[in-house]
This record gives structure tokens, C-alpha cells and sequence, in this order.
């Protein structure tokens, strides 16, 4: 999508993506080496009874949805960060997520007129209807001089 093409109020809406196990404790492995993450058998001892994906892998997940429901092919070159991020229930092999994305604002910065300004919030459900992320993102795009 194109950044004229966002506008407040907008739904977008893609998956489901559904997490395996061995990425769950592959990604885990590499950026989030918790044991609740990594070993199957001590997180079937704890409080969440198995396995349970990174927060970060969650929020990974979330993005690749977001790149190819909306972002790829558009203008966006980068994001100066996030308002919040909550992990509401976790994210478990085999779950399947979707994503459920809510145009905040959509504009173009006053002081420079060839940055457009996009505030969304990034929801995932599981296919439970479990919400397992809730992130608001700022997401930058660059756009022509207008006229």
C-alpha cells in the first residue's frame, strides 16, 4: 500500500500465521534463550504448562504480517518507535495468528512536508480469539514535495 492510500479509521487484516514449535525455540534460541522458551519439558513444569513463544518473537510476527498485508511496496523507511507493548496471553506452538492493524492517524509532518506520519495499532489474536499482542506503532514513509 501506498502511504495516500492509509486513512484513519481503516481495519487491515492478514493471516493467520501459525508458529511451530521448532521456530518458537529457534528464534528463542537466538535472541531469548529463556528456558520457558527453550525446553519443553521444564515448561511443562511451570506456570504456563509448556512451551510459550518470546514476547519479541510475537512482536517479529506481527511485523512480517504487517509487511506483507500493507507495508511492502510502500514509501515506509522506518519507525522512531513504539507507545506501548503488552503481551496479553502468550503465544503457543501451533497457535495460528492474525493480525488486526487500526489506522490511528494518517499524515504528513508539518515541518517536513516529504515525511509522512502513520500511527497504528498492531493487534494479534490467537485462533482462539485470544489477543497476544497489542503494540501501537509510529511508522515513517517518504513521499514526494507536494504541490
Amino acid at each position: 500500500m501506498k502511504f495516500a492510500d492509509f486513512h484513519p479509521g481503516q481495519v487491515i487484516e492478514a493471516g493467520p500465521y501459525v508458529v511451530s514449535e521448532a521456530e518458537l525455540i529457534g528464534f528463542a534460541q537466538a535472541y531469548d534463550p529463556q528456558w520457558f522458551h527453550t525446553d519443553a519439558v521444564a515448561a511443562a513444569d511451570s506456570a504456563f504448562g509448556g512451551l510459550i513463544a518470546s514476547g519479541w518473537h510475537t512482536c517479529s510476527i506481527a511485523m512480517r504480517l504487517v509487511v506483507d498485508a500493507a507495508l511492502r511496496g510502500s514509501e515506509s523507511f522506518a519507525s522512531p518507535g513504539l507507545e506501548h507493548v503488552r503481551w496479553p496471553h502468550p503465544v503457543r506452538p501451533g497457535d495460528a495468528l492474525r493480525l488486526v492493524a487500526d489506522v490511528i492517524e494518517a499524515r504528513r509532518s508539518e515541518k517536513r512536508p516529504t515525511l509522512g506520519i502513520l500511527r497504528w495499532r498492531w493487534r494479534l489474536f490467537n485462533q482462539r480469539e485470544l489477543m497476544v499482542l497489542d503494540v501501537e506503532v509510529t511508522s515513517l514513509f517518504r513521499l514526494e514535495a507536494s504541490h
